[in-house]
C-alpha cells in the first residue's frame, strides 16, 4: 500500500485510517484498536446500529496486499455518494446529526461501550439521514471516568446550533475557522445574555468555557472528574434535551418564497417542469448537482426518478425549508446544501486537505442551473467566459436557462445600478459555453422569455 492513497481527513487517528486502493475505499483498523474492533462486532452493537441505519456498514475483506504491519484487519466500508460538511448544512441538518450522535451513543452504553469522539465530520446524509460513518470511533466503557467527547460534543453540536438559534443562522460558518468545532469560550461570548437563564446553554457552554478556562493551564486528575455509567447516562439524557429545544425557523427571506413571487405563470412553471424533465430523461445522468436549487422544486424530478441530487443554494432559510421538506416525505435521493457558488467550500485543515473544496469531492455527471446565470452574472458580475469554464469543470451535461435581459427579474436587479453589462446577450453566452460544451437541445418556455439549454461537454 502506498502513503500516497492514505485519506488525509483520517490521519491524526491512531486506531486506523481509511485509503484508497483501485479508487475503492477502505479502512485500516490497527494491532492497537484490537480490543475494541472485536468488541463492537460480537457484543451485539455493530449489529443494532446497523439495524437501525445508525452506522455505515462494511465487511471485512482479505487484505493482505493492502495492510501493512500495524494492521489487524482491513474492512470495506459501504460509500457515501456525497461527502458533505457541517459548515454547508441547515440547522436541521445539524440538529438532527447531534440527535444521531447521542442516540448512537445511548445504544454504546448499553453495550459497554462509548464513543471516544464526537466530531460532526463523522456524520454523512445516507439515503436522506444521518448516519455514523467511523468505525473506529467506539471503545469499551470504562466505569469512573469521565466522557472524553464530552468537549467534542459541545463545541460540534450544541455550541453552533445554540449560536445558530440564538444569535445568528450564518454562525455556522464558524466551522470553517475552527475545524475541531467552535470554542466555548467564544461560543459564550456571542451568545446574548438571556442564554444565561437557559439552564442547558449556562451548564453546557458558559460554565463548560470558564471551567476550560480554569483548568487550562492545570494538571487535571482524571480519578477527580469520576462519572458512573448512570452518571454518564444523565449527561447524554441532558444533552438530548438540550439540542431539542434548541429551534430556528426559516423567515420567509427573499429566495425562500421565491415560487411565490417569480414571475412565470402556472403554464409556463408547467412548461419549464415538463422541459427539464425531458433533458433528464435523454441523458438520464448517474447523478445532478443542482445549482441554485431553492427550496428544490426542480432537484425533485431528477430524485423521484432514483437519480442522486444535491441541491445547492446559498439561502439558509431556503436549504432549511428544503430539508425539511425531505424529512417529511422520507426523500432518500436528495441532499440540501447550504453553499455560495460565488465563494465555494475551500479546502481546509491540514495543508487543506483534511476536508475537500466542493470541486475537490468529485463532480457530477448533470448540473442544473435554473433561473442562476443572471445572478452570477449580474448580480455577481462574472463574464460568461468565466461562468461557463467552472461549469465545464464540474459536470458532463448541463441543463441551463437563459434568461435575457429584458425579462422582469433582471430588470428588478438593475434598478439601484448601472448597466454596465453589455456582454449579457444570448449570442455572447452561447458563443462562450460552446468553447467548452455542444449545444444538443433549445426549448423557448412558454409565456416567457426564457429558453432552457441542454449542452453536454466537447
Amino acid at each position: 500500500m502506498k502513503h500516497q492513497d492514505n485519506i488525509a481527513s483520517s490521519f491524526r487517528d491512531p486506531s486506523g485510517f481509511l485509503f484508497y486502493k483501485n479508487n475503492l475505499i477502505y479502512r485500516q483498523v490497527n494491532i492497537s484498536y484490537k480490543e475494541n474492533y472485536d468488541h463492537l462486532m460480537e457484543s451485539g452493537l455493530y449489529k443494532i446500529l446497523i439495524n437501525n441505519k445508525l452506522l455505515i456498514p462494511h465487511r471485512e475483506v482479505d487484505a493482505s496486499s493492502l495492510s501493512d504491519r500495524k494492521s489487524y484487519k482491513t474492512i470495506k466500508p459501504e460509500l457515501i455518494p456525497f461527502i458533505s460538511y457541517p459548515y454547508e448544512w441547515s440547522f436541521s441538518q445539524l440538529k438532527n446529526a447531534a440527535l444521531t450522535a447521542i442516540k448512537i451513543q445511548k445504544y454504546s452504553l448499553d453495550f459497554g461501550m462509548s464513543l471516544k469522539d464526537c466530531s460532526a465530520y463523522n456524520i454523512q446524509f445516507f439515503n436522506g439521514k444521518p448516519i455514523f460513518i467511523d468505525t473506529l470511533s467506539f471503545e469499551k466503557f470504562e466505569p469512573n471516568k469521565p466522557w472524553i467527547a464530552y468537549r467534542q460534543f459541545c463545541q460540534h453540536f450544541l455550541a453552533p446550533l445554540a449560536l445558530m438559534s440564538c444569535k445568528d443562522i450564518r454562525l455556522n460558518q464558524l466551522f470553517k475557522i475552527y475545524i475541531d468545532g467552535i470554542p466555548l469560550d467564544l461560543a459564550s461570548s456571542l451568545l446574548p445574555i438571556k442564554t444565561y437563564f437557559k439552564f442547558f446553554l449556562l451548564t453546557h457552554i458558559h460554565l463548560h468555557a470558564k471551567s476550560q478556562k480554569h483548568f487550562s493551564k492545570k494538571p487535571v486528575k482524571l480519578s477527580k472528574h469520576k462519572m458512573g455509567h448512570q452518571s454518564l447516562l444523565s449527561l447524554i439524557d441532558n444533552l438530548e434535551s438540550a439540542i431539542t429545544k434548541l429551534k430556528w425557523k426559516p423567515r420567509n427571506t427573499e429566495w425562500a418564497k421565491y415560487y411565490e413571487i417569480d414571475n412565470y405563470s402556472l403554464n409556463a412553471h408547467k412548461n419549464k417542469n415538463y422541459i427539464v424533465t425531458d433533458f433528464i430523461n435523454k441523458i438520464n445522468p448517474k447523478n445532478v448537482w443542482d445549482l441554485g436549487a431553492n427550496t428544490g422544486t426542480f432537484s425533485r424530478i431528477s430524485s423521484e426518478k432514483g437519480i442522486m441530487t444535491v441541491s445547492i443554494d446559498s439561502d439558509p432559510a431556503a436549504v432549511e425549508k428544503n430539508y425539511l421538506k425531505c424529512v417529511e416525505k422520507n426523500e432518500a435521493n436528495i441532499l440540501p446544501l447550504l453553499l455560495d457558488l460565488t465563494n465555494p467550500s475551500p479546502g481546509i485543515g491540514w495543508q487543506n486537505q483534511e476536508r475537500l473544496s466542493l470541486l475537490g469531492r468529485g463532480s457530477a455527471d448533470t448540473v442544473l442551473a435554473l433561473a442562476l446565470i443572471h445572478h452570477l452574472a449580474i448580480s455577481n458580475n462574472l463574464p460568461f467566459d468565466k461562468i461557463a469554464t467552472f461549469f465545464s469543470k464540474i459536470c458532463k451535461s448541463l441543463i441551463i436557462e437563459f434568461i435575457p435581459k429584458s425579462d422582469s427579474q433582471i430588470q428588478k436587479l438593475l434598478l439601484t445600478r448601472e448597466d454596465i453589462f453589455t456582454y449579457y446577450t444570448e449570442e455572447i453566452f452561447r458563443k462562450e459555453f460552446e468553447k467548452y460544451f455542444k449545444i444538443k437541445n433549445v426549448s423557448n418556455i412558454k409565456e416567457s422569455q426564457r429558453k432552457l439549454y441542454l449542452m453536454t461537454l466537447q
